[in-house]
């Protein structure tokens, strides 16, 4: 089978739509994961009692399970029990916890190297432990986890792909759709590598620019 652009040309608008879906369900799962992150990291550090082993052990469920049966419970199971959610909401809470588990570890390690002369001196000014937590500790634990807490979000785009298995009309499924009708494997793998790559590169030169400002203090 001869490659075709015009098939690709052809399916252009419900690839964009596609796109347009998995960049929404994408950013709005990144922006809770680093949220709930930065929540359960500031928690496991304060070492908070109850709170404490109960981010653990979700931490360590989501990690040790699979990503599409976490998936799967969510939009099949999760309905046994009363709890109905849309397509999109599904996919958005799967991905948000599942990145969540991982956005907490990284937020943590970078909390691990904030000095703790800095928390003396914080008390000494009269400070409570949640204001050093969030004006001193954490906007240097975020500068320092950066480039951990990129990685899950990369991680998190690419694995958006596996909401076509529950049938969210993201642009893997948008792509599967029309192999499955016309057979256009080549010209449709091609497609989704090129865009996935090009959303991956352009995430990473945000952060290498977000980087450079967040250093610059520090730089002498």
């Amino acid at each position: 089978m001869d490659f075709d652009v015009h098939y690709i040309y052809a399916q252009l608008p419900a690839l964009w739509r596609g796109l347009l879906m998995t960049l929404e369900v994408s950013s709005i799962s990144i922006a809770i994961s680093i949220l709930a992150g930065m929540a359960g990291a500031a928690i496991k550090v304060m070492r908070l009692p109850v709170l404490t082993p109960a981010i653990n052990a979700y931490v360590e469920f989501i990690r040790n399970t699979p990503l599409l049966a976490q998936m799967f419970f969510i939009y099949f199971g999760l309905p046994s029990a009363g709890v109905t959610l849309s397509l999109f909401w599904s996919g958005v809470l799967t991905l948000s916890l599942w990145a969540s588990a991982y956005q907490i570890e990284n937020i943590r390690g970078g909390l691990s190297t904030v000095r703790a002369g800095l928390q003396n001196a914080s008390l000494a000014l009269g400070m409570r432990p949640w204001q050093y937590m969030r004006l001193i500790a954490m906007p240097l634990a975020l500068r320092v986890s950066q480039p951990s807490i990129l990685n899950t979000s990369i991680s998190l785009l690419k694995n958006s792909c596996f909401l076509q298995a529950v049938g969210l009309a993201e642009i893997t499924y948008v792509a599967m759709d029309r192999i499955a009708m016309d057979f256009r494997t080549l010209e449709m793998m091609l497609v989704l590598g090129v865009t996935y790559l090009v959303l991956v590169l352009l995430m990473s030169l945000l952060s290498g620019w977000l980087e450079h400002r967040l250093h610059k203090p520090f730089r002498m």
